[in-house]
């Protein structure tokens, strides 16, 4: 499923429209009756009566109109109220509106938030149906609109109501999932053909409620065709693009991960790296760091290779390895760089020696990525596939601008990064970003809180070595290794416990997943 901004879903709208001829007329009264289907089957008559639909002056509130008839038809108790005058209607919502008032509907036109006031509480509804603003807005709301959004927001809370948003929370930015000023807090928001990046980026998504996608007429075809290259990563999604394992196979088929990491103090990085390039089902995994943690490695995981270098005086790899580690990368299919490396300047010499030199795919984390961000620039002369997996903060340091700037827009930081880098850029978070160079992007399903612990970033880079090992293309093992990670999070959250579980529980976890997305294939 592809998951699109407001902008690029006026753009699909026009198509279809202009293009196709699908009357526009065809596609509000879709809407209006996929709102009320989802109101019918989420707030029965039995339990709720009244509802008050609050209809802004564009298409938003034409769908709002649409809805309102359906219910009536329905048996409900309903009003709308009407955001501007009558005049300013146009097209299908004027259509609609005429519609309405031929069937002497109970229309208000409230002058002031004063008379929006004594609409709520004199007629006090059950349901609210926020159809003010659509998907285009962009600008920061004001006045008498900010007025009757925040008077709707203390009415929920007040009399318990629900709130049901067409296509999203007035106030939310499609884009980006910013509030604009001010926005609806819906239970429920009902969208069409395809969910918008602004449903699952925070703050917005706190403000989106429950999330149902209705069609709406748009032919799948077209949707394939023309919506941008950009992926919801879900169950399907996965189970689509995960290859079975048929016929004669040997360790080698499954290909060999090398995995430079670890030093002194941050050994576990290293091990969980490794177990999740295991667990992601590499054929072999060689664990390479210092002679003094190599030992230790060894025990704690037996079914890895290791190789121990020389360290230096703070318990990491020495720049005097080189030429070895070099000799190590020959003939591997992967290299997984940075989980608890070090933050030396040794290490820094090292790690851009190994780019330099370097051609086999890359996946860089964590100390590797700071050392990086003196130069992300660099990465654009490397010759193979990299990928960078940074969290925010690490975000911070190779794009170099303020934090609260990254989180405003998170798909368009990890956009930059990537072009930046020439890279594949996974913005770890709730509903992780994975970006491509070539434009194709992934937004993961998954927000589980109970991933937010130290140690994951390293399971989650060693699974996407394990992919691209295996010869996945590398976008798609990035994107299916960062669906594996959170939905394996996801599983201990609802069986374990909401938080607790480690990144060893999360690893162990894999292959039951791995098994879902298997069953039922011949």
């Amino acid at each position: 499923m592809k998951v699109v901004t407001g902008s690029e879903m006026k753009e699909l709208d026009k198509f279809v429209i202009n293009f196709l001829g699908i009357p526009a007329e065809i596609l509000m009264e879709r809407a209006g009756l996929g709102v009320a289907e989802n109101i019918l089957n989420y707030f029965p008559l039995e339990r709720y009566k009244k509802v008050l639909i609050v209809c802004g002056p564009g298409n938003n509130g034409g769908d709002g109109m649409v809805c309102a008839r359906y219910l009536w038809d329905k048996d409900y108790e309903v009003k709308v109220a009407l955001l501007s005058d009558k005049e300013k209607y146009k097209g299908e919502a004027l259509t609609n509106l005429k519609i309405l008032e031929k069937l002497n509907f109970s229309l208000e036109k409230p002058e002031n938030i004063f008379a929006f006031k004594d609409l709520l509480y004199f007629y006090s509804p059950q349901i609210i149906v926020d159809a003010i603003f659509g998907t285009g807005l962009k600008r920061v709301i004001e006045g008498f609109f900010k007025e009757i959004i925040e008077e709707i927001n203390a009415y929920k809370i007040k009399k318990e109501a629900k709130v049901v948003a067409v296509d999203i929370p007035s106030g939310v930015c499609s884009e980006t999932g910013q509030i604009l000023g001010t926005a609806v807090k819906a239970d429920l928001t009902v969208t069409f053909e395809l969910p918008k990046v602004g449903h699952f980026f925070y703050p917005g998504k706190e403000y989106t409620g429950k999330l149902e996608i209705v069609p709406i007429g748009f032919p799948k075809k077209i949707i394939e065709e023309k919506a941008p290259q950009r992926e919801y990563l879900d169950f399907n999604w996965a189970k689509k693009v995960l290859k079975p394992r048929k016929g004669y196979t040997h360790k080698g088929t499954f290909g060999h991960v090398l995995i430079l990491a670890g030093s002194r103090g941050k050994s576990g990085a290293g091990a969980l790296c490794a177990l999740g390039s295991l667990k992601g089902g590499a054929g072999l995994v060689t664990l390479a760091s210092t002679k003094t943690l190599q030992n230790i490695y060894c025990s704690l995981i037996p079914e890895i290779l290791t190789a121990g270098f020389e360290e230096n005086d703070k318990g990491e790899i020495s720049y005097k390895n080189l030429k070895d580690l070099l000799e190590l990368a020959k003939n591997k299919s992967v290299l997984v760089i940075g989980p608890g490396l070090g933050l030396s300047e040794e290490i820094k010499k090292l790690l851009f020696e190994l780019i330099s030199e370097l051609n086999i795919p890359l996946v860089i984390d964590a100390d590797a990525l700071t050392h990086l961000s003196e130069n992300p620039e660099i990465l654009k002369n490397y010759r193979a596939p990299k990928i960078l997996t940074p969290h925010p903060g690490e975000a911070v340091r190779l794009l170099k601008i303020p934090k609260e700037e990254i989180m405003k827009d998170r798909l368009g930081s990890a956009k930059k990064l990537s072009e930046i880098t020439d890279s594949i850029v996974v913005l770890k978070g709730p509903h992780s970003i994975i970006y491509s160079p070539d434009g194709r992007c992934g937004i993961s399903s998954i927000d589980e809180p109970g991933l937010s612990q130290g140690g994951q970033g390293d399971i989650l880079s060693g699974l996407i070595g394990a992919f691209i090992a295996q010869k996945y293309e590398p976008f798609i093992a990035t994107s299916l290794a960062v669906y594996l990670h959170g939905s394996a999070g996801r599983y201990l959250s609802k069986n374990l416990g909401p938080f607790g579980y480690t990144a060893t529980d999360v690893a162990k976890t894999i292959p039951k997943i791995l098994k879902e997305l298997s069953d039922d294939r011949p």
